[in-house]
């Protein structure tokens, strides 16, 4: 039987918390990462709004959690140019992105 979750750590400056999980009967345990975004995405969802219509270099075009960039980053993505726009342009991830368009 897993007894109940116990706060591992927490990252004020972040919202990271992370969460110690045990499971009695397999002698298992998961430590469960869990970020606070709320904040982030609205941002981004109100620089995607008032985004102007001309591109240019050096414009920031997503902003993302510090869990999504470890993601990201672990599964190779962030060191990839190719997959990182292909990452970015897709419809399910428009919540961090700050510009409309196609990169």
């Amino acid at each position: 039987m897993s007894t109940a979750p116990r706060l591992f750590s927490h990252d004020e400056a972040t919202g990271i918390t992370k969460w110690f999980h045990w499971d009695d009967s397999t002698d298992d345990f998961l430590i469960q990462t869990v970020q606070k975004t709320d904040e982030i995405l609205d941002t981004n969802k109100e620089d995607f709004n008032n985004a102007p219509d001309r591109w240019g270099d050096g414009q920031r075009v997503a902003s993302l959690p510090l869990s999504i960039w470890t993601r990201l980053q672990k599964a190779g993505i962030m060191d990839d140019p190719k997959a990182l726009r292909r990452w970015l342009n897709d419809p399910d991830n428009r919540a961090f992105r700050t510009r409309p368009g196609r990169l």
